[in-house]
């Protein structure tokens, strides 16, 4: 959606100046150690690590220095003790520019401490938040700012406090600076007063812009409000539901980026500021703009226990082939959906006006069933190897923690390789420190101890069909045999793909007697191939048909890749959301899941396989289909 290689490399020549509340963000790990105080007779809390990063304002100018604008300046008020020496260090060593800084010995520097105990944060401890601006200190930032903002491509107002720096003389001062300054944009980040700093570019989040408007208004309707309130660009952050920028033309709503594993949200409306304010002055339009500062968000939210900054490099990674969360009101509101007539198949967009020629399936949870309970294998398998013992051996709050975050990898992954979610899970086991260094495992060491005990149940299963006591029907979703039979007859070409191991896919949809129906071939993870085989097929689709045949692939799935690669493709995505216990009937937690992917509809099985190939444009509605 934009070109991030295009704004980085315009970035050299900007010159951005940051003008808002400068904080310093103190991070203490405590240690489960302690000791009596020989003065208090107190125990003691240990800091066994700590770590510092600019924080408000001076987050805003360290995220425009990592991506690389030309000047960065920062302009507020320090203390002249330890901490707003600290501060001017850490600008030093960003090349941050700051001239703008006063230093005031009556000021309380801003410093946030946050305490973590076992990856646990407690209760913060804030310094400076009572402060009162001295009039000297008020009229020295005046005069710097009066003198130099011209300077720049671009200034940033940040504020964050009401005790800081935005005392009524600086917002007059302020905003006769940006009516002066026709021609440089000025971007305000303000919790408290966005109305006072007329014909600049705000960016706000949705509470801040309903208490602007004292409604209730949401999205997009506050966002088109405020614009023609303020007769400026207006970007409305929305959290995981994403990014809504309004301007004079257009009302655009776009959706947050997808993250897998845990995240830290401190920072991430700074790091959003700071991409959108670079993208603008290297060119691009409102809404790019906003695409790449949700990208620099991305990257940043990542980053755990700091206040994180997005490399060049990160960002040009994170704009490759960017995951979006879509629609996640109507994902996490069932009672908002709405069906085909007469039928439990739920329209997400509007049904396809495409002619089909290719189908693309997933396997486990689509049509197979044989794998089903794979979550059940794997979460215990994962939150015993981040504890190194088994969960009846380990302490109450490190079983709590862990399963937390095993839950949570394992709804962000599904889908995918195993062997990437095996990835991710060193990176768990490394992150919660639990095991010894040298006791970590292998990705591919954990993918077998997986397999090892997922396959005594697929065993068991596979040994009971052969033995007659099972039918293809009992290890199948409900109707979808007779369903692809349906979508050959119409003259589909239909492929199979999966995150499991090729030969084990191979074989076990001979054992369930479709095999010979995908005629484009079955696909499976090998150890060859280090990418996704649902990705390897909708390319190898486009090679045969060309990029712009996307529209003519339709996929049916039950994990997200196969959705977002089709929708990446163009093609349409039809979400299964079946309940694999049952083999039939709706899966709550898949078809919210799904729809976040980007599904175009969702289907709890293929009982009603007419309405479907109907919608498809596969049948007429009157033609009967095979429904078994």
């Amino acid at each position: 959606m934009c070109d991030a290689d295009s704004i980085l490399e315009n970035l050299a020549r900007v010159r951005i100046a940051v003008v808002g509340d400068v904080c310093l963000d103190l991070y203490h790990v405590l240690s489960d150690a302690s000791e009596i105080s020989v003065e208090t007779n107190l125990p003691t809390q240990i800091v066994e690590q700590t770590s510092s990063y600019l924080g408000g304002a001076g987050n805003v100018a360290a995220n425009l220095a990592s991506l690389g604008a030309g000047r960065v300046e920062l302009y507020g008020v320090v203390g002249d003790v330890l901490y707003g020496r600290v501060i001017r260090r850490l600008c030093e060593a960003l090349g941050i520019e700051t001239r703008g800084l006063v230093v005031d010995p009556e000021w309380f520097t801003n410093v946030y401490t946050k305490l973590y105990r076992d990856d646990e944060e407690e209760p913060r401890i804030d310094m400076g938040t009572l402060n009162t601006l001295s009039d000297a200190a008020e009229a020295r930032l005046v005069s710097l700012l009066e003198r130099h903002l011209a300077d720049n491509s671009a200034v940033i107002i940040n504020q964050q406090m009401k005790g800081g720096i935005h005392t009524a003389r600086v917002r007059t001062s302020l905003a006769t600076i940006i009516g002066d300054a026709r021609e440089t944009p000025f971007f305000v980040d303000s919790r408290d007063y966005p109305d006072d700093y007329p014909q600049s570019i705000r960016k706000l989040n949705e509470r801040e812009a309903q208490a602007v408007l004292a409604s209730e208004a949401a999205g997009a309707t506050a966002a088109r409000e405020l614009c023609r309130r303020w007769q400026r660009p207006v970007y409305l952050t929305r959290g995981e539901a994403g990014c809504v920028v309004a301007t004079e033309v257009e009302t655009v709503e776009l959706p947050a980026p997808a993250l897998s594993g845990p995240i830290d949200t401190v920072g991430a409306g700074d790091s959003m500021l700071a991409g959108i304010v670079c993208a603008s002055c290297a060119g691009a339009s409102p809404r790019n703009a906003a695409v790449f500062g949700s990208l620099v968000a991305s990257v940043t939210v990542r980053k755990l226990r700091c206040a994180g900054v997005a490399t060049r490099e990160e960002v040009r990674e994170a704009a490759r082939e960017p995951d979006y969360l879509h629609r996640p009101e109507l994902a996490r509101s069932p009672w908002r959906a709405h069906y085909l007539d007469s039928t439990s198949i739920e329209i997400v967009t509007h049904p396809p006006t495409s002619t089909f020629e290719y189908a693309l399936f997933d396997h486990d949870g689509t049509i197979s069933t044989v794998r089903e309970g794979w979550e059940q294998v794997m979460i215990p398998m994962m939150i015993e190897a981040v504890l190194g013992a088994p969960p009846e051996e380990a302490p109450e709050d490190r079983v709590r923690r862990a399963d937390a975050a095993v839950r949570d990898l394992v709804a962000r992954t599904t889908g995918i390789r195993t062997i990437v979610q095996m990835e991710r899970l060193c990176d768990l086991v490394r992150g919660f420190g639990f095991v010894d260094a040298t006791s970590v495992l292998t990705p591919r060491e954990y993918k077998q101890v997986f397999n090892d005990r997922l396959m005594k149940g697929v065993r068991a299963r596979i040994a009971r069909f052969e033995a007659g006591e099972l039918e293809p029907a009992d290890l199948t979703i409900k109707g979808s045999v007779a369903f692809l039979h349906a979508l050959r007859e119409a003259g589909l070409t239909l492929f199979l793909a999966s995150g499991t191991d090729e030969a084990d896919t191979r074989n076990e949809a001979q054992l369930l007697g479709y095999a010979d129906l995908f005629d484009g071939g079955i696909f499976g993870s090998t150890e060859e191939s280090s990418e996704d085989p649902k990705r390897m097929v909708i390319k190898r689709i486009l090679e045969r048909i060309g990029d712009d045949g996307g529209s003519r692939i339709v996929a049916f799935g039950d994990g997200p890749v196969e959705i977002r690669e089709t929708g990446r493709a163009g093609g349409f995505k039809v979400g299964m959301a079946a309940d694999e216990v049952r083999r039939y009937g709706l899966d709550e937690a898949k078809r919210e899941r799904l729809i976040l992917a980007g599904a175009d509809c969702i289907i709890h099985d293929y009982t009603q396989a007419p309405a479907l190939l109907a919608m498809l444009g596969l049948t007429s509605p009157g033609k009967e289909s095979p429904n078994a």
